[in-house]
């Protein structure tokens, strides 16, 4: 390889490393964001006079905005340079976070969760593109499972840090302190970000895009739509009730539920990593992307469902063994999600259908907590929402297998003529 050549590589690998670190710690501020209401919701509540009708709204408001605007971000990011797109929306959600610290009612505390489910729109979108450009298939699933592993990590970090902030100073310097130090993460990015055309995009089979109306007739969008649907049922069942689960049948004190559920999350993030570096070696070592992405997509959801269910039934002690197996296989699904879609895709059309693919995705947010507490509310037991999420698990197992088509890059009918550069 000449001299010249190798250092361009070297310096195209290095650039690459540095953005999907930035992007993986914008996911963790993006999931400690999601969840800080939550944290502060015990003396927010109380200070500000809210009802649980209105601490409901709130709680569940970030998924109104966040799911209705995330095909435009989709489209933002295929059509506009994403690096400015990506700072945009992050900036927002940032001043979103920080404003909450100083409103001082109902209207403004929910104008505020609207604008950060606005502003968190561009993540997965622009995480998406720029891997899906610039990450070869046999690397995507390490990259993937790095940025996937802040589902996880973002939760745990918020409950233990948040959680001692709020209890020694207070809720509004929680929100002030976490929006403004979040704003720092724009100076890297801008910063490290390359000029538009200076870094080359990595060759595909085919250099083509596509618009909303073509990405919707792929049998293939509504299999990915229909497992990650499923996927999030099931994180969200335990980001939402797991706790009062703990607490309320089995017993726990707060602390040993906390100490669990953060277990739970470690347990994520490690697993994600783990399986998306497994997946990108069986990659290749020669294994069809779409076996290897299938089998860890299909798997992970349907065994997590599974293992969820078995905590219901089992002794106190096993419970908690099958609840960390069960966020384990959480992980081991996340690490593949996201890099069917980038490749089904491909580098032009990655925006518009991650959009896509997370708008009906996150419809789980909106109706997932509240099917379980309407269930828990009917029965006064767990039991059957639990069969429920195992059902939607295992429903979402088939549609990662069966539903998605052969993972490789559609051959969209309309064409580019000019290759993308890193912008």
């Amino acid at each position: 390889m000449p001299p010249a050549t190798a250092n361009e590589n070297s310096r195209h690998s290095h650039l690459v490393n540095r953005v999907v670190a930035l992007l993986a710690l914008s996911i963790l501020i993006n999931y400690i964001d999601r969840g800080n209401l939550a944290i502060a919701a015990p003396l927010l509540k109380v200070e500000l006079n809210l009802s649980d009708w209105q601490l409901g709204i709130l709680l569940s408001s970030f998924f109104y905005t966040y799911s209705l605007f995330l095909p435009l971000s989709g489209w933002m990011v295929d059509r506009f340079d994403v690096k400015w797109v990506m700072a945009s929306g992050f900036f927002l959600w940032s001043a979103a976070t920080a404003v909450t610290g100083i409103s001082r009612g109902f209207a403004a505390l929910l104008a505020a969760r609207l604008l950060l489910g606005l502003g968190e729109t561009v993540a997965y979108p622009s995480s998406s593109k720029v891997l899906a450009q610039y990450v070869p298939e046999v690397h995507r699933g390490l990259a993937n499972a790095l940025i996937v592993s802040g589902v996880g990590l973002g939760p745990a970090l918020g409950a233990y840090f948040g959680g001692m902030l709020v209890a020694s100073f207070g809720w509004r310097p929680f929100f002030l302190v976490l929006g403004f130090g979040s704003m720092l993460w724009l100076i890297p990015w801008l910063k490290w970000m390359p000029r538009k055309g200076s870094v080359t995009a990595i060759s595909t089979d085919g250099d083509s895009s596509a618009e909303f109306a073509e990405i919707l007739m792929q049998r293939s969008l509504w299999g990915t739509c229909g497992g990650l649907f499923g996927v999030n049922y099931v994180l969200y069942f335990e980001i939402t009730w797991l706790p009062s689960y703990l607490t309320r049948e089995r017993h726990f004190s707060l602390e040993t539920m906390a100490k669990i559920v953060g277990l739970g999350y470690l347990c994520y993030a490690v697993a994600s990593i783990f399986s998306g570096w497994i997946s990108d070696r069986w990659i290749a070592s020669g294994a069809t992307p779409t076996l290897v992405r299938k089998t860890f997509t299909g798997v992970g959801v349907g065994c997590a469902g599974i293992l969820l269910l078995g905590c219901v039934l089992a002794g106190p002690t096993f419970s908690v063994i099958l609840l960390l197996l069960a966020c384990a296989c959480g992980g081991v699904c996340g690490s593949n999600v996201w890099p069917i879609t980038q490749t089904l895709a491909g580098p032009k059309t990655a925006g518009r259908w991650t959009g896509l693919q997370n708008f009906f995705g996150n419809l789980a947010g909106v109706l997932g907590p509240a099917l379980t507490g309407f269930v828990v509310g009917r029965t006064g037991r767990f039991f059957l929402a639990f069969v429920i999420m195992a059902v939607v698990s295992l429903l979402a197992a088939l549609s990662w297998i069966c539903v998605v088509g052969p993972v490789k890059q559609i051959a969209w009918t309309q064409r580019s003529t000019a290759p993308d550069a890193l912008s």
